[in-house]
C-alpha cells in the first residue's frame, strides 16, 4: 500500500486529516465539485446524520473510486459463523469454561476460521453483542471485508495481525487490540505462521472512554494513547471477493478492484489501535478491592444510566497492597453476565483450568469466583506488597444474558468438570 512517512496519529475519537499523496484533501469545503487527481469524495458515517455533535462519528473519504462498484451480493455459507439472533439455545445458569479452540490444519484465513462462542441482542435492532474467536493459518488472499452488522473489538491471543483498511495499516499483536468500526473495509494479513484471538462484535452505541467520575481528569486508559493509521491506498485490479456480515449472515460479492483505494481521509470515524501496556491500573492502596469496573478500558453506553450494552474491561499486571484483604477476585453474584478471556499468563483466581486462549462465561446471578486451590493460598498467605506480573486477562461483560451458540456447547474444548472447581470447599465454621 502506498502511505506518507507516519504510521500512526495519536488521539481518541479525534478529528484526522491525512493524505497519502500531497494536495489531495480539499480546503474549506468536504466534497467539491472535483476532487483533486481525479478522486471521488464519499462520507462514511457511523452514526445517524442528527445525532449530537460530541457524539456524531463520520469521515470523508477521497477514493479512486466509489465504493458502490462491484458486483451482486448473494449470500455466502459459513459453519462457524452465527450472528443473527441468538435463540438456538435456551441459556442456562450453569458456569461455562472453554479450553482454547485449536488452530485447523487446512488452509484458514480470519473469516474463515471465525468461530461463534455466544451472544445476545440482535443485529438487527443494533443491541447487545456477540463473541467470537478466530483461527488462522493464512492471510486473507484476494478478500476483503466488512461489517454492517457491529464494530468488531480484536483481541489477539496468538500470533501478530497485519490490518489493511481503507484508512491505513494496522498492526496488532498479543497485548494490543484493535477496533474495525462497523462498514470499514479491510483484509488481514498474518505477519506469523498462525493466529489466534478473541473478537467482541459491539451491536450497540460506539465504544467510547468510560469516565472518570472521582478518578479526575487522569487514569485507566489515556486519548493520546490511541492511535489511528493515517491514509495508505491500494490501487489495483483484478478478481477479487468483497465479503459483508449483514443481518447476521455472510454476503459475497466479486469486485474487480481493491476498496482500499482512500487517497486521503478527514473526519473523526476511523479504525485505531491502543497497547493495554499503557492502561494506568488502579487499586486499593489501603483495604478491601475496588469493583472490577476499575479497570475498564472502553465501554458501549445503554439507555440506562450507568448499565452498559458492553464494558471491556482488563485484569494486566498490577501491584497488590491491599491490608488484611484477600486479594484475589472474591466469590461474587452480579446482574451483569461476564465472558472472560485470557492472553498470558495465569488468572490469579484460578490454579488450573483457564488456558491462555480459552474462556469462560458466568451469566448474571451465576455465583463464581476462586477456585480451592488459589483460596487457600491466598487465605494464608503473607500479606506484604506483591506485584502480579506476566499475566493478562480480560472480561467482556454485558448488561443482557449471554447465550452460547449450540457449537460452543457440542465443542469438545467445553470442559465438563468445570464446576468441579468449587465442590471441595470445606466448612469452617465454629458456632
Amino acid at each position: 500500500m502506498s502511505t506518507s512517512k507516519h504510521t500512526y496519529q495519536s488521539g481518541f475519537g479525534n478529528e484526522f486529516a491525512t493524505e497519502a499523496l500531497p494536495d489531495v484533501l480539499p480546503v474549506g469545503q468536504n466534497s467539491p465539485q472535483k476532487v483533486a487527481r481525479g478522486l471521488y469524495a464519499e462520507q462514511l458515517s457511523g452514526t445517524a446524520f442528527t445525532a449530537p455533535r460530541s457524539e456524531n462519528r463520520r469521515s470523508w473519504l477521497y477514493r479512486i473510486r466509489p465504493s458502490a462498484v462491484h458486483g451482486k451480493f448473494v449470500e455466502k455459507n459459513h459453519a462457524t459463523l452465527c450472528g443473527g439472533a441468538f435463540d438456538q439455545i435456551v441459556a442456562s445458569p450453569n458456569q461455562l469454561r472453554w479450553n482454547p479452540f485449536p488452530i485447523p490444519s487446512k488452509a484458514c484465513d480470519f473469516i474463515d476460521g471465525l468461530v461463534t462462542i455466544a451472544g445476545n441482542g440482535s443485529s438487527d435492532i443494533q443491541s447487545g453483542m456477540a463473541i467470537h474467536v478466530y483461527l488462522a493459518n493464512r492471510s486473507m488472499s484476494d478478500k476483503y471485508f466488512y461489517n454492517a452488522d457491529g464494530e468488531l473489538l480484536i483481541v489477539p491471543q496468538l500470533g501478530e495481525l497485519c490490518l489493511r483498511t481503507e484508512f491505513g495499516l494496522i498492526d496488532v499483536k498479543p497485548g494490543e487490540i484493535a477496533v474495525i468500526p462497523r462498514g470499514v473495509r479491510f483484509t488481514v494479513d498474518l505477519k506469523e505462521d498462525t493466529a489466534r484471538g478473541y473478537i467482541c462484535e459491539n451491536y450497540g452505541a460506539l465504544l467510547r472512554l468510560p469516565d472518570l467520575g472521582p478518578i479526575g481528569a487522569n487514569g485507566l486508559a489515556n486519548t493520546r494513547d490511541f492511535l489511528t493509521p493515517v491514509a495508505a491506498f491500494e490501487d489495483k485490479q483484478g478478481e477479487f471477493e468483497l465479503v459483508a456480515k449483514f443481518s447476521g449472515k455472510l454476503w459475497s460479492a466479486p469486485i474487480s478492484h481493491s476498496p482500499l483505494d482512500v487517497v486521503a481521509w478527514h473526519g473523526n470515524y476511523a479504525p485505531y489501535k491502543y497497547d493495554l501496556a499503557h492502561f494506568n491500573v488502579m487499586n486499593s492502596v489501603s483495604f478491601d478491592h475496588a469493583d472490577p469496573s476499575i479497570f475498564t478500558v472502553l465501554t458501549s453506553p445503554s439507555g440506562l444510566p450507568g448499565t452498559a450494552n458492553l464494558d471491556f474491561v482488563i485484569f494486566p499486571p498490577r501491584w497488590m497492597v491491599a491490608e488484611n484483604t484477600f486479594r484475589p477476585p472474591w466469590f461474587h453474584r452480579n446482574v451483569m453476565s461476564e465472558y472472560m478471556g485470557l492472553v498470558y499468563g495465569r488468572y490469579d483466581a484460578k490454579a488450573e483450568g483457564f488456558l491462555p486462549g480459552g474462556g469462560s462465561l458466568h451469566n448474571c446471578m451465576s455465583a463464581h469466583g476462586p477456585d480451592v486451590a488459589s483460596f487457600e493460598k491466598a487465605s494464608n498467605a503473607e500479606l506484604h506488597p506483591q506485584k502480579i506480573e506476566a499475566t493478562l486477562a480480560f472480561m467482556f461483560e454485558t448488561r443482557l444474558p449471554i447465550r452460547p451458540t449450540r457449537l460452543a456447547l457440542e465443542s469438545p474444548q467445553l470442559q465438563s468438570n468445570y464446576m468441579d472447581c468449587w465442590q471441595d470447599f470445606k466448612k469452617y465454621f465454629t458456632n
